[in-house]
């Protein structure tokens, strides 16, 4: 097997014309280190360059025509109301599984008495989930959604609705910017475990090429806008 394992390797060495002169080698590593240490920012989108405003304005018209619902509200305080109407007007069981996030654990959901949250990690019997947002991108509509202690994973995938609460000053214009804003909040060289991107609801068209919703996470995604700006979450 280490036989093998080295001709495979051997071979790669040859197309990269490595392996066979160790100044060249050390060259070529400083100039790979150099690349990722400079971040070059890729090519940005004319339709992403754009005030505050207009970028909230375009994520929200992008993540609707991914299929997600999308509500305002003027503050923090008024989240846990909007949850509550959201899951009335679908129907949907009054239980919640919240991320143990102290910006949305502390909000007044005593104020709506008839729905039962819970805190923690998701399992697969919770029907609906609420978690924060680190960003929203207005290119494409996207969520990025940062695990940790505070931001369990499994709240992003296993209930079939996942609603998740952004503020509007969160919302930036490419990809290009939301990766150095996680780079500023986290530290230089420090990332969290998993970064996920999601826009939408989980679909798939593998099936004779027609949309199916919620085939591989949840089926409906409900986007929570806070538009003041000076408020957490």
């Amino acid at each position: 097997m280490s036989g093998d394992r080295e001709r495979v390797l051997g071979s790669l060495r040859r197309a990269l014309g490595r392996g066979r002169d160790a100044a060249a080698d050390a060259a070529a590593h400083t100039a790979v280190v150099q690349r990722i240490a400079s971040r070059q920012r890729g090519p940005i989108p004319a339709r992403s360059q754009l005030d505050p405003v207009q970028q909230v304005e375009l994520f929200e018209t992008m993540a609707r025509e991914q299929a997600a619902t999308v509500v305002h509200v003027a503050r923090g305080d008024g989240v846990p109301a909007a949850v509550a109407d959201y899951l009335k007007a679908a129907n949907l069981p009054p239980r919640v599984r919240v991320a143990p996030d102290a910006a949305l654990t502390a909000l007044p959901w005593d104020g709506q008495p008839l729905l039962e949250i819970s805190t923690g990690r998701a399992a697969a019997e919770d029907p609906v989930s609420l978690t924060g947002a680190f960003a929203g991108i207005a290119e494409t509509g996207t969520l990025m959604l940062r695990s940790g202690a505070s931001h369990p994973t499994t709240l992003n995938f296993l209930p079939d609705v996942h609603i998740v609460v952004l503020r509007a000053a969160d919302v930036v214009g490419p990809y290009e910017d939301v990766w150095d804003r996680l780079r500023a909040r986290e530290g230089d060289g420090v990332m969290p475990r998993t970064v996920n991107f999601v826009t939408g609801p989980s679909r798939t068209a593998d099936i004779e090429q027609t949309i199916q919703l919620g085939a591989h996470g949840p089926r409906r995604l409900h986007i929570i806008l806070i538009d003041e700006t000076d408020e957490t979450p």
